[in-house]
């Protein structure tokens, strides 16, 4: 409802200024203004039309105010300051609105409208060792952006790129093969025997102890150099036992990733962009197009390298500079693609430029019954149809914006320049733990650790917490509130609320922050029943559901639907004055509203501060209107509704930030 008035605003405003000033306006800025009593709606583009058609404000605001009305859900309009134009809402109208609109399901899904398809590439771990927690935060923002496009009304298709042809691959191979003498068999062994380690476990430490050799036998770096050929080149035992590890690592990523109700639809490996040639395919295309050229001479010489010239960003510039570079190496000497230049035959594919498809084969069935798709040579002879996206967003930490950004530029060059602005780089900064948080899960701190602000992890050091480990742990502390509080004497039920609490504290502290924020992630803080966390979320919601539980109890026959009925508009109108019931009502037309400016700012951070503002309103809402003592049976019905209003809305804002409510907490 909020966001439909507000497109509404805009278009009016754009209308009214070009009758006016015969002056097209491309872009409407909206606010809000400080208090409800001056509007709910403050646009802005005054200001900056005055600069345009050197007026003042105040002047262009007066003529364009007087042409804006009328508006659905908008009772008045008035001025303010230097040339604010305010709008007042009509609250008995927005009120009857919401319940036409929110006042059924809470989950309630938006109808495919955009006819987009939008790509959403997230997690993306390499299979050589177990899940981490600086990979959670990836895996959480990707899903939260997969949901909110779903939301809007995209069709999203989730990929997880597997790197299974990488030098961390190479290193756990080298591993088995050269450090523990380990046959093919033996590691099909380690696989499927569920008495010992869990395999990824297992190779977490192996590769830190491979990283460990190559420090101290420099000369053993030569074994990654002969595995990583054999693996690319796709023969051998080496190769085979590449693909073996590779596939049960990712296998278990998945698991890992579905305990915090994330899903994938397609796993792209990059063996098959080697062996289906869409390499080729993409150096083919850059060379006939020229934006890769071959250097005869200099420090690059042998090599193919594309040019990074002026379409870097500042921010990147200033990265090439401190890399000493003008150009970037696309193909090696010795023949050999880089990372960056797979990744542009992999964006290619995305938007459907490269004349190529993948094979696919179904890998990995939900307990709901979605199916998770994986990359082959050959496939299924019926599988969906993947790719052929029109926007695509790559979640990737702030340590890949450079690569990223030779990605766009290379799509710039070959003149795809459509296609380089949908290239979202959905970049985010690191996690680490907070001194409390890593002695709590057995890391030996110095004093100089426990100084800090965060502990950084490193998989290479085998210092670092693995995210099950994690998971695990919130779960036992969740578990054990659920038993101090005594939520329920079922043990089953016990477990099953305190996994939904462990996974609301984490998803929502990873959340709750700007993505370019470093997190330091603490137990206490993320499972706290109050401030802002997943769980007072949660028992936000838990506490609206029992008002409408209790009096569904107390009154059988009594539906909603007669609720609506009791209240007249001017009975509504005048309840709603009241500022803590219309602040209530207000924060819960803005679900819509919020999603949107999430999506545009593509920030997550913004959807969580949006329920985290519902939850407050509800709960002091909560504490000055004992809804089911209320006796008067007409404010009572209007109390009522209120609350079925707040908590589908918070409901629906929580399952965007993929958290599950508990029947009791």
């Amino acid at each position: 409802m909020f966001l439909e008035i507000q497109q509404a605003t805009r278009e009016k405003f754009a209308k009214a200024v070009q009758e006016i000033f015969h002056v097209e306006v491309s872009e409407v800025a909206l606010g809000f203004p400080p208090s409800p009593e001056m509007g709910e709606i403050s646009i802005t583009s005054c200001f900056d039309l005055a600069k345009q058609l050197r007026q003042p404000p105040r002047k262009l605001a007066e003529q364009v105010a007087a042409r804006l009305l009328p508006i659905e859900g908008v009772e008045r309009v008035s001025l303010a300051g230097a040339g604010y134009i305010n709008l007042h809402l009509d609250r008995a109208a927005v009120f009857s609105k919401l319940l036409r609109t929110r006042a059924t399901s809470p989950k309630t899904p938006a109808p495919t409208r955009t006819g987009r398809k939008t790509l959403v590439e997230h997690t993306s771990i390499n299979p050589n060792k177990a899940a981490h927690i600086g990979h959670l935060r990836n895996a959480v923002l990707g899903d939260t952006l997969a949901r909110l496009l779903r939301f809007r009304g995209d069709e999203v298709e989730v990929q997880n790129y597997i790197d299974n042809t990488g030098v961390q691959v190479a290193d756990v191979v080298v591993g088995f093969a050269h450090l523990e003498k380990k046959s093919l068999a033996d590691v099909r062994k380690l696989i499927e025997d569920s008495s010992g380690p869990r395999f990824d476990y297992y190779c977490w430490d192996l590769y830190a102890r491979v990283f460990q050799r190559y420090e101290a036998q420099p000369e053993s770096l030569s074994l990654r150099a002969e595995t990583l050929k054999a693996i690319e080149e796709g023969h051998g035992i080496l190769a085979e036992m590449a693909e073996v590890i590779s596939t049960a690592i990712a296998r278990q990523h998945l698991e890992t990733m579905q305990r915090l109700n994330i899903e994938y639809d397609l796993l792209v490996q990059e063996s098959e962009i080697l062996r289906l040639n869409f390499w080729q395919s993409a150096f083919d295309l850059m060379r006939q197009t020229g934006a890769i050229q071959f250097e005869e001479s200099g420090k690059n010489r042998g090599c193919w390298v594309m040019a990074l010239g002026d379409g870097a960003r500042a921010d990147e510039k200033s990265e090439a500079s401190a890399e000493n570079e003008d150009v970037k190496i696309i193909v090696r000497s010795n023949g050999t693609v880089t990372y960056v230049g797979k990744d542009i035959a992999y964006h290619l594919w995305k938007f459907a430029l490269l004349g190529r498809d993948f094979q696919y084969h179904r890998f990995y069935r939900y307990p709901g019954g979605r199916e998770a798709w994986r990359t082959t040579v050959q496939g299924e002879s019926e599988s969906p149809a993947f790719g052929r996206g029109r926007e695509a967003y790559a979640v990737i930490d702030t340590r890949q914006s450079y690569l990223q950004d030779v990605v766009r530029r290379a799509f710039l060059a070959l003149g795809y320049t459509e296609q380089a602005q949908n290239l979202h780089h959905f970049a985010y900064e690191v996690v680490g733990l907070s001194p409390r948080c890593a002695e709590e899960m057995g890391l030996e701190l110095d004093e100089e650790d426990r100084s800090r602000s965060y502990v950084e992890v490193s998989g290479r050091k085998g210092q670092g917490i693995k995210a099950d480990d994690l998971i695990q742990t919130l779960i036992e502390r969740a578990l054990e509130e659920v038993q101090a509080r005594e939520m329920t004497s079922d043990l089953e039920e016990q477990q099953s609320i305190a996994r939904m609490i462990a996974v609301s504290a984490l998803r929502y502290f990873l959340l709750k922050y700007t993505r370019r924020t470093i997190i330091a992630f603490d137990f206490k803080d993320a499972l706290a029943f109050e401030g802002e966390t997943g769980p007072y979320l949660q028992y936000t919601v838990v506490r609206a559901l029992n008002i409408l539980r209790k009096r569904q109890e107390a009154h059988p026959d009594s539906k909603p639907e007669q609720w609506e009925t009791m209240l007249s508009r001017d009975q509504a109108a005048a309840m709603l004055a009241s500022p803590d019931l219309w602040e209530l009502t207000l924060l819960a037309a803005q679900l819509e509203a919020a999603v949107e400016q999430t999506i545009v700012s593509e920030e997550p951070a913004t959807l969580a501060k949006y329920a985290f503002r519902l939850a407050q309103a509800f709960n002091n809402f909560y504490h000055h209107h004992p809804v089911l003592h209320e006796p008067d049976p007409v404010r009572q019905a209007l109390l009522l509704l209120l609350v079925q209003l707040a908590s589908n809305a918070l409901h629906q804002a929580l399952d965007l930030l993929g958290i599950q409510v508990p029947s009791r907490m």
